[in-house]
């Protein structure tokens, strides 16, 4: 079985995701005389979205499921990462089984925030078994690890080849885990994710009903394989909610200085009902949720720019394409 490489952009660049060149966030960040800010159960002046046809309420930047949260055995650091999330009043949790321990780090951090902690949030997590029987085992040890009896969303991860749809589709195969989990409660909705090749996410859609999309977004989409005009476009035509990843490339355009963090958010979440980005520290998860304060949605005009800007080394952001 093929380990999924999906990300939400969440691993570390040694700062927080905004850092330096996010004022706005920065100062979120940090409390006077470099004490923690308040708990802020929400973003001030930040409308919630519609998550699609969920009927979930979510906001411009959510939680992931990778940063310190993709390792094992690092509890002590990656706990309290998820409890600072939670303070914060996150709405969309992200994890999955392919992220080493970060179902555990979850299950542990909703015991920790005490009773009624997991019901505040929309959890979501992911199966890469494209059999019936597989998945469902699955499904069975993500909600034993992350201490609930129900996934708000059970997204199919990472889809590639048409290969894994007619598997999927097929007899006994995942979709099959899926009917029968929503008919008895463990999963309410269902979605898919990948960054490989829009055409599978969109034929994808043609074949199931699905409430939501994970796929990539960032300003170096246009250029190759685009998921905005194809993936995004017939979500929207659906009443399909998207879910946002990649929204640094994987840290490139942040290390080349091509763009700000907090300029690559605002894309991203003008186009997304929600953006994932994962956290590295308690630090990291106040700028990154501080971001929720930045002005929504970005004007078309500088998204244009931005997509020029990008476009002479778009090739260096979309690694994640299919070849």
């Amino acid at each position: 079985m093929r380990e999924p490489s999906e990300t939400g952009d969440t691993h570390s660049s040694g700062r927080g995701v905004l850092g330096a060149v996010a004022p706005t966030a920065a100062a979120v960040a940090v409390g006077a005389a470099g004490c923690p800010p308040p708990a802020a159960p929400a973003a001030a002046g930040v409308p919630a979205r519609a998550l699609g046809r969920t009927g979930a309420q979510v906001e411009p930047v959510s939680l992931g499921g990778e940063g310190i949260l993709r390792t094992t055995g690092r509890h002590r650091e990656a706990v309290p990462v998820i409890l600072e999330a939670l303070r914060l009043g996150v709405r969309y949790c992200d994890t999955a089984p392919a992220y080493q321990q970060s179902q555990d780090y979850y299950g542990e951090a909703f015991r920790a925030a005490g009773p009624g902690a997991r019901e505040q949030v929309f959890l979501a997590s992911k199966t890469h078994a494209r059999d019936r029987d597989g998945a469902l085992r699955l499904l069975d040890d993500s909600l034993r690890r992350l201490g609930t009896d129900h996934l708000d969303l059970w997204q199919l991860h990472d889809l590639r080849e048409i290969e894994e749809l007619d598997a999927i589709f097929g007899k006994r195969g995942t979709i099959e885990a899926v009917e029968q989990a929503r008919a008895d409660g463990r999963v309410r909705h269902v979605g898919i994710t990948g960054h490989h090749d829009p055409r599978i996410l969109v034929e994808a859609m043609r074949r199931y009903p699905v409430d939501t999309v994970l796929c990539a977004v960032n300003p170096a989409d246009p250029a190759r394989l685009p998921f905005l005009t194809t993936v995004v476009e017939e979500a929207r035509r659906r009443g399909v909610g998207v879910i946002g990843m990649k929204v640094m490339a994987a840290g490139r355009l942040l290390q080349d200085r091509a763009a700000s963090a907090s300029e690559l958010i605002r894309y991203a979440a003008s186009h997304a009902d929600t953006v994932i980005v994962g956290c590295s520290s308690i630090a990291e998860v106040r700028e990154n949720l501080g971001a929720r304060s930045l002005s929504f949605p970005m004007p078309p005009a500088e998204r244009a720019a931005l997509e020029a800007r990008v476009a002479p080394r778009a090739g260096r952001y979309d690694t994640f394409k299919a070849g």
